[in-house]
């Protein structure tokens, strides 16, 4: 069974930065292999739908982000290590929320949840002063 795990997540004051981290496993018999699979970082807030912030393709590495968030967060991969990570920089309150990770083996960049085939449990992100 493939399992991500969502880390990095912490309390921290406007303008700061953090790193998240969603580290995979399981491939072993789903006859995928992680560098086949697009990345999406997503986040919610209660009573919100959640919302996509960041996305990288398998193919060819395009990267997708919302106008929220252009510009502070990047995200990235490591098929070596089965990783992917977003960085995020000059936070925000409004970047308050529970960061999950998502993968999609479309290999291509969506925002629509329902395309993404396995979630992480979810890493909480407070920006406040």
């Amino acid at each position: 069974q493939v399992r991500l795990v969502e880390s990095g997540g912490g309390l921290v004051q406007p303008g700061s930065s953090l790193k998240l981290s969603c580290e995979a496993s399981g491939f072993a018999t789903s006859g995928f292999s992680f560098r086949n699979y697009a990345i999406g970082w997503f986040r919610q807030t209660p009573g919100k739908e959640r919302e996509g912030v960041a996305c990288i393709s398998s193919s060819d590495g395009n990267t997708y982000y919302p106008e929220s968030v252009k510009g502070r967060f990047t995200i990235s991969r490591d098929n070596a290590k089965n990783a992917g990570y977003l960085q995020m920089n000059s936070l925000k309150p409004e970047d308050t929320g529970v960061y999950y990770c998502g993968i999609d083996s479309s290999a291509t960049c969506s925002w629509y949840v329902k395309r993404y085939d396995y979630w992480g449990q979810g890493t909480q992100v407070a920006v406040s002063a």
